[in-house]
């Protein structure tokens, strides 16, 4: 049984954003940013083109879901304690008794419980999976995106048998 795959890693494939994380017992950390890595790779047959997927799509896929990332605030929709209240001028985030309020265009509300590497992994590579399918057709049957928040130390999210039926 033959497999192929497409890997990228490059060095304009980076969002740098704020955001903070809460853990267990009610702590919530302070917000910081990262300057953030990505790299995917995604595993298929080969097209008409004999490739699983043309680089180039690829890479201009990943970087237009980066750039709505990049230089913002991350704030976690799904969080069941955080809240968040968006309107047009700004956004307000609630845990506890701490309250921050952003200007709305600073701001990248990511439909995910806790903004942790591992689950921005998973939202990128959702939506990696789902722009490219839109963009190219192409069948997938695994893809992995890997979040570096800083150097050495990283996250991974990967997903098999992704072909829709």
């Amino acid at each position: 049984m033959e497999s192929y795959s497409v890997h990228i890693a490059k060095d304009d494939l980076v969002f740098s954003a704020a955001h903070f994380i809460t853990f267990g017992g009610g702590q919530c950390e302070r917000l910081h940013g990262h300057n953030y890595r990505v790299a995917a790779e995604v595993q298929g047959p080969l097209d008409r083109n004999q490739y699983v997927v043309d680089f180039v799509a690829l890479r201009d896929t990943l970087r237009a879901i980066l750039d709505e990332l990049d230089h913002r605030v991350l704030l976690p929709t799904l969080h069941p304690q955080i809240r968040v209240a968006a309107d047009d001028k700004e956004v307000t985030a609630t845990f506890a008794d701490r309250r921050w309020v952003f200007p709305r265009d600073d701001c990248a509300l990511v439909p995910i419980p806790n903004t942790t590497a591992e689950l921005l992994a998973r939202y990128i590579g959702l939506r990696l999976q789902d722009a490219l399918r839109q963009r190219t057709g192409v069948r997938l049957s695994a893809i992995r995106v890997e979040v570096d928040e800083c150097f050495g130390q990283s996250a991974a999210w990967t997903h098999t048998d992704v072909t829709p039926i």
